[in-house]
């Protein structure tokens, strides 16, 4: 087996974009393709998404994207999203860094000054990234998400701190978002543990994916200032402040009348990057945003497997699962 990936950061959290090697997925849309990635037929491809993420060849904050066809003719590519744990419905971040790769590999012609839209079919829909260019080098990519709503309001989640009380919204997957004190790398083991405890308790209600844990911050003259990290899956942390979290937090603060058109939510990571988000309009499926930030090129790969390799796929260490995970492709 030849795996062959370009890999990419967004603020700092990687995407791996499988280019070559990827088992036929049947379906003939993204998000059927999805469902039979989730399901018992999934295990040829289910054993690439192992082998990307876990270690050696990756670790336990890995993401990425199999590029398949679009949907129709109206986008110019589709994505099925993985990490460590399985198969995400949106990434912001990812469909940031597949705009940047999708002009700069030739796959979609763009002039040396000014934007170009690429549209990319994901599960929970079809998004755009306006790729935006200045000398002949991309300077910044905005992605505008299926409509975000508002699902529930301070709904109690019991945690070993006690309970504390979470809002829920949709932008495309669902997020969970708590204010807490602090939003520091000295923080992250706590943090990492409530949104873990958090998602837990939600996970079969909502749906959810993730769990926003954000610091309010001076607001700037454009509007709102935050600090935040994002715990999905089984305990993962996203490095970049969260494409799709950015979006589900615009639809809250619209809600709390704290961000209106034409302002902006300038939203932090831990690791000190920033998007910003804003919103640009109302639709009857929800609001219209739009999250901006810059991804770089990081590496080209070509992963092999060893028939004789007796970690096969890989291993992890986690919370939930530590130890061995590997075993063959089959």
């Amino acid at each position: 087996m030849i795996i062959e990936t370009i890999d990419y950061h967004t603020a700092g959290e990687p995407f791996r974009i499988v280019t070559g090697g990827l088992p036929a997925v049947p379906g003939d849309t993204v998000a059927e393709r999805r469902a039979h990635a989730l399901g018992p037929g999934g295990g040829p491809l289910d054993g690439v998404r192992q082998l990307l993420t876990r270690e050696p060849r990756g670790h336990a904050g890995m993401y990425g994207g199999f590029l398949v066809p679009p949907d129709d003719r109206g986008a110019q590519l589709g994505v099925l999203f993985f990490h460590q744990d399985g198969y995400s419905t949106a990434c912001g971040h990812g469909t940031i860094a597949l705009g940047a790769w999708a002009v700069e590999s030739g796959l979609v012609a763009a002039p040396e000054d000014g934007g170009v839209p690429v549209r990319i079919d994901v599960p929970s829909g079809r998004v755009t990234a306006l790729v935006h260019r200045a000398g002949g080098r991309t300077t910044a990519v905005g992605f505008r998400s299926v409509p975000a709503t508002v699902l529930a309001r301070g709904v109690p989640v019991a945690t070993a701190l006690g309970t504390v009380r979470v809002d829920v919204a949709d932008a495309g997957a669902r997020y969970a978002s708590l204010a807490v004190p602090e939003v520091s790398p000295a923080a992250l083991p706590e943090l990492a543990a409530l949104g873990r405890a958090i998602r837990a308790v939600l996970v079969a209600e909502y749906d959810l994916y993730g769990v926003v844990l954000y610091q309010e911050l001076p607001d700037t003259p454009a509007g709102p200032h935050q600090r935040g990290v994002t715990v999905f899956a089984d305990g993962q942390l996203d490095r970049s402040p969260c494409g799709s979290g950015t979006a589900a937090r615009l639809a809250l603060l619209t809600a709390d009348g704290r961000i209106a058109a034409g302002q902006e939510l300038r939203h932090e990571s831990v690791v000190g990057t920033v998007f910003t988000g804003r919103l640009l309009g109302e639709s009857p499926r929800g609001l219209l945003t739009e999250v901006t930030g810059q991804a770089y090129r990081t590496g080209e790969h070509r992963f092999v497997l060893d028939p004789d390799d007796p970690l096969g796929t890989g291993f992890r260490f986690g919370p939930a699962s530590p130890g061995l995970g590997g075993g063959a492709v089959g």
